[in-house]
C-alpha cells in the first residue's frame, strides 16, 4: 500500500530498523549544533538589530536570510491619531537598529508624516482590515517589489491579528509585537 497525498515518506508504525534511522536521522537535523564562531557572529547581528538571540536565530533558521529591514505598524509603535508623536525611546531603539526601517499606517493615519519621524525608507498605509487575503498579499508583494526586498528578509513589528495577517499573506520573515519589541524580549512568529 502506497502512502496518500501529504505523506512525508516517513516510516510508518513498527516498522523497526527504518524508523530508528529516521528517528536518529531527525534528531540529528533538529539538534544540529553551530560552530560557535557561527553563533558568535549570530548574537552580535542580533544585537546591531535590536533583537534578542532567540528570535534572531528563530527567523534565520525558518527563513535561511538575515533580516535587512522590519516594517514597523503605526499600532507597533502605539500611534493611532494624526498628529500623536512617536513615543522618545521607541524612535531611539528605531535609530540605532541596523535594519533598515519602513512604516505601514492605519489606513486613517497620514504615513508621511509619521514615517519622517522614524526616518523610515518608505511609508504607506496598510491594507484596511476586513481585506481579502488576496488583496492583502497582493499589495504586500507590490510594495516589496517597489522597495527591491525579498519579504523573508523582513521582520513586521506590529500589534494586531490583521498585521499578523498581513505578515503571512506577504511572505514576511516573521512578526513580532510593538510591545514585545520596544521591551526588549522580543519573540518572533512565524
Amino acid at each position: 500500500m502506497t502512502p496518500g497525498i501529504g505523506h512525508n515518506g516517513g516510516p510508518g508504525i513498527g516498522s523497526g530498523f527504518r524508523a530508528h534511522c529516521w528517528n536518529v536521522a531527525r534528531r540529528e537535523l533538529l539538534g544540529a549544533r553551530l560552530p560557535v564562531e557561527i553563533v558568535r557572529m549570530q548574537v552580535r547581528r542580533a544585537r546591531q538589530l535590536g533583537l534578542d538571540y532567540k528570535t534572531y536565530a528563530g527567523v534565520r533558521a525558518t527563513t535561511g536570510r538575515d533580516l535587512i529591514a522590519f516594517l514597523y505598524s503605526s499600532n507597533g509603535l502605539g500611534v493611532f491619531r494624526n498628529g500623536q508623536r512617536v513615543a522618545a525611546p521607541q524612535a531611539d531603539r528605531i535609530a540605532i537598529s541596523a535594519a533598515s526601517p519602513h512604516l505601514g499606517c492605519a489606513p486613517r493615519l497620514a504615513p508621511e508624516a509619521l514615517a519622517a519621524q522614524i526616518n523610515a525608507v518608505s511609508g504607506r498605509g496598510l491594507a484596511p482590515f476586513g481585506s481579502s487575503w488576496t488583496a492583502m498579499r497582493d499589495e504586500m508583494k507590490c510594495w516589496l517589489k517597489q522597495q527591491g526586498l525579498p519579504g523573508d528578509a523582513v521582520l513586521m513589528i506590529g500589534e494586531t491579528a490583521h498585521e499578523r495577517e498581513m505578515m503571512e499573506a506577504g511572505g514576511l520573515a516573521g512578526f513580532v509585537t510593538g510591545q514585545a519589541f520596544f521591551a526588549g524580549v522580543a519573540d518572533a512568529v512565524r
